[in-house]
């Protein structure tokens, strides 16, 4: 497997990512500066969890491979389904919008899980490749770190020209995530 592989493996990968971490910012509130240590905390998760869902698929293997390629559309549009729902309805059930810019540790934790969640079974695909597998690994990780940091402070930088309910849009591009990756591995 060739280097040019991976890389386009870890954007095809990290665009999940990019869109959460886009919402991210584009929810934080104008002129709220989380001087980065939240966005790069959100972008370090994405980015673990992206490598280590790599490593569980490769390990596993194809032993329970197809109970993951069964079910993994599922959980991530249940998960994200909940999130961006929880988002919308927050919007427009609080009148405290400071919960916009929401970086709980267990909230980024659920984020990074199910955006990470289609990354097992690509893990399988590197039984062959051994040789590659750990170059693979950082690739994919600092790719979705770097992708998840650029979305977050583009994000932010629109989010602050925006006159609308940025946490309704957000919420509604995370449940449309989950409707993508739900209806790729369904299809």
């Amino acid at each position: 497997m060739s280097i040019i592989t991976i890389v386009l493996l870890a954007i095809g990968l990290a665009m999940d990512c990019f869109a959460v971490s886009v919402c991210k910012g584009l929810t934080s509130p104008h002129g709220y500066v989380p001087r980065y240590i939240k966005p790069i905390l959100m972008a370090l998760l994405f980015g673990v969890f992206h490598a280590g869902m790599q490593l569980i698929g490769y390990f596993v293997g194809s032993l329970f491979a197809s109970f993951f390629e069964r079910f993994a559309p599922w959980i991530a549009l249940l998960l994200l389904g909940f999130i961006g729902g929880k988002m919308i309805y927050d919007s427009l059930h609080d009148d405290d919008k400071t919960h916009l810019a929401d970086f709980s540790f267990r909230g980024l934790l659920s984020l990074a899980f199910a955006t990470s969640i289609d990354t097992l079974a690509t893990g399988v695909m590197f039984i062959p490749h051994a040789e590659v597998l750990w170059i693979a690994v950082g690739i994919i990780a600092a790719t979705c770190f770097l992708f998840s940091m650029t979305g977050f402070v583009l994000g932010h930088l629109v989010g602050a020209r925006l006159r609308v309910n940025v946490n309704i849009l957000g919420g509604v591009i995370i449940i449309l995530i989950g409707i993508k990756i739900f209806l790729e591995g369904v299809l």
